[in-house]
């Protein structure tokens, strides 16, 4: 028998730089759009940029670029074509027409697939289902293929109805139904949540890619699924915990991303409230990328929209292991008094103490209350992560139980690998 292997989709990538989004940012942003389109099973082939104050309303680029693609799909045929914002729904009307039989995507909607793809949760694919609907729905055109078949029976089908107006009606109809097939989940969310009120709760938090699966995965002892894909993970996943003696519940939350879709965010509402009915954050950052600072931000607005920006923040710098100093931080490189100038080869490791070293002094310090420097996946200080945070539970469940006796953490015979589950 002779095997045959699916060759993988492929796609190019459109991007704009304007007067909101310089060239830099540009091709970060692009970079992001290429590992979303490799995390949905999708190849990058080539990515198109275009200078505009604005973006066209009528095809999101303007004709001259428009003339480009085309003629680069003329010898390099693609599966889709992947805008890096979202489209109007005239836009993605006017660019299939374009480009025919090759499919038109957004940002959002390659999000809303990957999520779709990695929902494992009845929950988290009702909410999934429902984002993609909301989304859809202001989309439909006469070309549109029916998600469901058509109703049928007495009244369902008036005189002369349109069928772009059936369209309409049907996925309106499911939106219906799973908003309320989403609230009788969140129903039984709240109950499972307010069995756990007297216990603190930890979530963790965080630009989506960040190790927090991999950190929930070293705090807890459990397997908890972790990969090098963007969001690797969309459920909630709770362990209970114990350090030095004190119980508490640490949460893995569904990683935050710049241009999360609208429709995510309010299908997600019962996950995120996760976080918002959360007494401590663990806010996650890979230090290792390059533009972590805008990361940052990104979560921060995020935890400001759904209104839990104002909780106890603990910022762990993850990654250390993969963080690469500048060697103007080690101070020794430009230090050889002889005339050989030989260089100076410093060990990674002495450089990475002194990152270390150099890190723990600068601004970064001042972005939250409590700072950690760590490496999930080595373990590097995550010690000294379970001393802030054990000081930080601790406090939290002394307001709940003043009389509880407990082992200092120092004394605990957990101590030795930090928790207990």
């Amino acid at each position: 028998m002779i095997e045959t292997h699916k060759q993988p989709e492929t796609a190019v990538l459109v991007a704009l730089i304007t007067q909101k989004q310089t060239a830099d940012q540009t091709k970060e942003y692009l970079d992001e759009l290429a590992f979303l389109a490799e995390t949905s099973g999708v190849e990058t082939i080539k990515a198109f940029t275009q200078k505009l104050d604005r973006p066209d309303t009528r095809t999101f680029v303007g004709k001259g670029k428009l003339e480009e693609i085309q003629t680069f799909l003329i010898d390099n045929p693609v599966d889709s074509i992947i805008f890096d914002d979202d489209l109007t729904p005239a836009q993605v009307r006017n660019l299939e027409a374009e480009f025919k039989d090759i499919k038109v995507l957004d940002r959002s909607l390659l999000i809303l697939n990957i999520f779709s793809m990695r929902a494992q949760t009845a929950q988290s694919r009702v909410q999934v289902e429902l984002a993609q609907y909301q989304y859809l729905y202001p989309r439909l055109t006469r070309m549109w293929t029916h998600l469901s078949r058509q109703k049928g029976g007495t009244g369902m089908r008036g005189p002369g109805e349109k069928e772009l107006e059936t369209d309409r009606r049907i996925v309106k109809d499911r939106i219906a139904f799973l908003k309320e097939k989403l609230a009788k989940i969140d129903k039984q969310s709240v109950t499972r949540r307010k069995e756990r009120d007297r216990l603190v709760r930890v979530a963790l938090v965080g630009y989506t890619n960040v190790g927090k699966s991999t950190l929930m995965r070293t705090m807890a002892k459990t397997d908890v699924f972790a990969e090098n894909k963007l969001f690797a993970t969309v459920d909630s996943t709770v362990r209970k915990v114990t350090l030095g003696n004190i119980p508490f519940l640490l949460t893995d939350t569904v990683g935050f991303i710049r241009k999360l879709p609208t429709t995510l965010i309010e299908s997600f509402k019962s996950t995120l409230d996760e976080v918002r009915e959360a007494d401590i954050l663990l806010h996650v950052v890979d230090v290792s990328h390059p533009n972590f600072e805008e990361q940052i931000e990104v979560v921060n607005s995020t935890l400001a929209d759904i209104k839990a920006a104002d909780k106890p923040m603990v910022l762990v710098f993850n990654k250390m292991d993969q963080f690469v100093p500048k060697d103007e931080w080690t101070g020794q490189l430009d230090q050889d008094d002889d005339d050989s100038h030989e260089e100076v080869v410093i060990p990674v490791a002495v450089r990475r103490k002194t990152a270390l070293e150099y890190l723990k002094k600068t601004y970064l310090t001042q972005k939250a209350d409590y700072v950690a420097f760590i490496s999930a996946q080595t373990g590097e200080n995550v010690g000294e992560l379970r001393e802030l945070l054990y000081d930080l539970v601790k406090e939290k469940h002394y307001q709940i139980y003043p009389n509880w006796l407990h082992v200092p953490l120092s004394e605990s015979a957990e101590y030795g690998d930090g928790l207990a589950g």
